[in-house]
This record gives C-alpha cells, sequence and structure tokens, in this order.
C-alpha cells in the first residue's frame, strides 16, 4: 500500500523527534494529506491513543505494550517498496556489508541504486527518487526491526552476539526484534543468513552463508570478518542481480571501508594508530586484534551494558604478548579480572589512555583503539568517540614537528 494513501484524512502522532522524527513530520507535509500531525516527545502514559489513528513512534523508544496503532517510518517504508528492498542486519558488520552491496550493484547494474537506512539519511528522505527498477540497499538497526510486519525481499542477516541487553535484557528478546527482517517474506523472497543465526522458520528461499576461505579477495579492508562479509556480497550480487563474477570482485577489492572501522589514523614516532571505535562488543575487538598483525597496545572499554565479557577476559589471559589499556565502566570490570597480569593497565579516560599508549608501545608496532563498548555517557556516539581518538593522536603530532605519515 502507497503511504499516502495508508495516511490520507488520518490523525497522526510522531513519538520522539530526532532525525528520524523530524524527516517523518517533512514526509508527511509535503506528500500526505493527513487530518491532524502533532509532534510529541513525552512518555507513553502521556499518550491518549485514542486521539489517534497512528503513532509513529521513532526507533530506540521503548514501548512497555506495543499497540495496534503503533507503526515507524521503517514499517511505512517496506509497506510500500519491500518488493525493491535488500534489507542488511546484524550485531556486527552491517554498515561495512551495506556499503559494499551499495558500491557492488551500483558498478554492476545500469539502474539507480539508493543506500539509506541506519548508516545514513532516514529512508523516507528518498522517496521521490524511488521508481519502479530503483534497488533500495536498507541497514537495518534492532530498534528499526522491533515489531515489524512487513520484511524486505531480500534479508541479509550477518551475525548475533550479545548486544543492547541494557534495552532488550536478554538475547532472545534482542533475536526477537533482528528476526523481523526475514520472518515476514514471502515464497518468492530470498533470506542470507550468517554461521551463528538461529534457525527461522520462513517461506523464502533461504541460503547459510559459511566462512568459505577459499573465496578470497585482495581487499583493502582488513580481518577475515571482511572477507566473510564480503562472502555475503558475492553470493547476493552475483545469484541474485546476475553480476559477473569478475565485475563483483572487481568492485569488492576496490572498497575502501567506512571510517571507525580498523581505519588507519598515522604514524607517530615510529608506532601505527588504529581507530576502530565501531567495536562495541568483545567479539569484534578480538577479530580487530587479529586483524592488525603488528599490534601491541591495544586500548578497550567505554560504557557497560551488562553484555558477558568473558571471551575478552579469556582472550587477555591467552594472549599476554599485548598490553591493553582498560578505561572507564567496561573497562574498569574487565580490569578487576585481569589485574593480576602485569601486561594490563587501568586509566580513567579516553585521553590518558592514549598518552600511556604513547609512552609503552614500541617503534615498529601498531595501537589498536578498539573498546568492546558502547560510547554512551562519555561520548554521543562511537563516531564521536572515534573522531575524537583521531584528534589525541594527530594532535601529537602538531607537537612533536610533524613526526607524521599517512
Amino acid at each position: 500500500m502507497r503511504i499516502a494513501d495508508k495516511l490520507r484524512n488520518k490523525d497522526i502522532l510522531i513519538w520522539g523527534y530526532g532525525r528520524e522524527g523530524k524527516s517523518t513530520e517533512q514526509f508527511i507535509n509535503e506528500f500526505c494529506s493527513v487530518k491532524s500531525l502533532t509532534i510529541f516527545e513525552g512518555k507513553e502514559n502521556e499518550i491518549n491513543d485514542s486521539q489517534y489513528d497512528y503513532i509513529i513512534k521513532s526507533p530506540g523508544i521503548k514501548v512497555d505494550l506495543y499497540r495496534e496503532k503503533y507503526t515507524s517510518q521503517t514499517e511505512l517504508f517496506l509497506e510500500e517498496f519491500s518488493s525493491q528492498t535488500i534489507g542488511i542486519t546484524g550485531t556486527k558488520g552491517k554498515s561495512t556489508t551495506s556499503s559494499m552491496i551499495y558500491k557492488v550493484l551500483s558498478s554492476c547494474l545500469n539502474k539507480k541504486i539508493l543506500l539509506v537506512g541506519n548508516i545514513g539519511l532516514p529512508c523516507l528522505n528518498y522517496y521521490e527518487e524511488i521508481h519502479e527498477d530503483t534497488v533500495v540497499v536498507f541497514e537495518m538497526s534492532c530498534h528499526q526491526l522491533s515489531h515489524l510486519h512487513f520484511s524486505p525481499h531480500i534479508a541479509i542477516f550477518l551475525n548475533l552476539y550479545e548486544d543492547h541487553l541494557d534495552y532488550y535484557g536478554t538475547v532472545e528478546k534482542y533475536f526477537e526484534a533482528k528476526k523481523n527482517i526475514a520472518v515476514h517474506q514471502k515464497k518468492n523472497d530470498y533470506y542470507y543468513y550468517g554461521e551463528n543465526v538461529p534457525q527461522l522458520d520462513v517461506l523464502s528461499d533461504k541460503k547459510k552463508i559459511c566462512h568459505d576461505k577459499s573465496l578470497s579477495f585482495d581487499m583493502k579492508l582488513k580481518g577475515e570478518h571482511n572477507q566473510y562479509n564480503a562472502g555475503f556480497v558475492y553470493a547476493v550480487c552475483t545469484e541474485l542481480f546476475s553480476c559477473s563474477e569478475a565485475a563483483v570482485r572487481q568492485a569488492i577489492e576496490s572498497f575502501e571501508g567506512l571510517p571507525h572501522r580498523l581505519e588507519f589514523v598515522a604514524t607517530v614516532n615510529g608506532v601505527d594508530y588504529y581507530n576502530d571505535s565501531i567495536s562495541t562488543i568483545p567479539e569484534a575487538t578480538i577479530e580487530a586484534i587479529k586483524s592488525i598483525s603488528n599490534v601491541k597496545t591495544v586500548m578497550i572499554g567505554g560504557m557497560d551494558r551488562h553484555i558477558h565479557y568473558d571471551c575478552i577476559i579469556d582472550f587477555i589471559r591467552c594472549h599476554q604478548e599485548y598490553d591493553y589499556i582498560l578505561s572507564y565502566e567496561s573497562g574498569l570490570r574487565i580490569y578487576k579480572e585481569v589485574s593480576d597480569l602485569k601486561n594490563c593497565y587501568y586509566k580513567d579516560t579516553l585521553l590518558c589512555a592514549v598518552n600511556f599508549a604513547r609512552e609503552i608501545t614500541p617503534k615498529g608496532t601498531a595501537c589498536l583503539f578498539s573498546p568492546a563498548a558502547a560510547s554512551y555517557g562519555y561520548f554521543k556516539n562511537f563516531e564521536e568517540r572515534g573522531n575524537a581518538y583521531k584528534e589525541m593522536v594527530l594532535s601529537s603530532v602538531l607537537s612533536q614537528n610533524g613526526n607524521l605519515s599517512e
């Protein structure tokens, strides 16, 4: 159903006025003839839902009871455009995979390709640009997927790890949100899923993507996890869009990557500095450490979202060839478990950690910032945190008369 038809002559409440709420308001004012439009930023118990036909909820707003009148920008979009949409989710890797698919299809297909959702602008910002043959690549967060009743034509579920437990409470509830990327698919749809994603009973044509090391790419991106992400891209683009294998491989191998994802910052006084602020779970940090061949110092820590840190604690104990600088709430929690080790240190803040890393990291090695934790409470988001780290690293260069290579 077209969004304009669904909302015509209806009383609408937009709940939440962040980026997506403002986008929804702009869209309705431009394309929909509604009876009334109200903006609301209060609490759930302050909403009199009898006054509205639809309540368009912004992602991340928790609700005690999801009511029939609730919808979202993502749901409205998929109700009209699901047949043209590739949806990508996963605990880690979804931004890189979405961007890579966008790059490959843009280079291989003679049609308009759009990249929307969690990675960039809200989906309804592109409404006028979508035509019958347009392909929409949609990075979908757990919050955008919560309570959906529609799934994209092509669904990619990369992986599932403990995350967002401060919001969902359990991994099972977190998965309940994530699985909406595929559970509403039809028989002519496609579902690609990763090795550690729980089985879903779906009507679509489903395919499990395993980490096939024989299918390797000469990528600019470091890490086996990125080889795995590329495997999803290769399968979808060659099997569903009939892109030539050579063209897909060329596009994948020319992909530059995204900021804050194993991003090389600079070489300062012989030490290579890498920014991996996107790593907000222990598993991602472990993969990042394995991806940098000359890493010596690892900086970890941020907001404690009450996930299990057993795997990173075990890794630290098993890999004492690295020095670990632990910071903030989650860093302190980890430090208490490994403080008996001589290669583990606690520093209160990111600045203190960077300054200490500068003292202990030998020339010819690398310093990796990969927090294994969220940024909230200390920084606005992982981008702000990564930019702060880069500024700290690069500011040291300016005081050392330009001992920098990039």
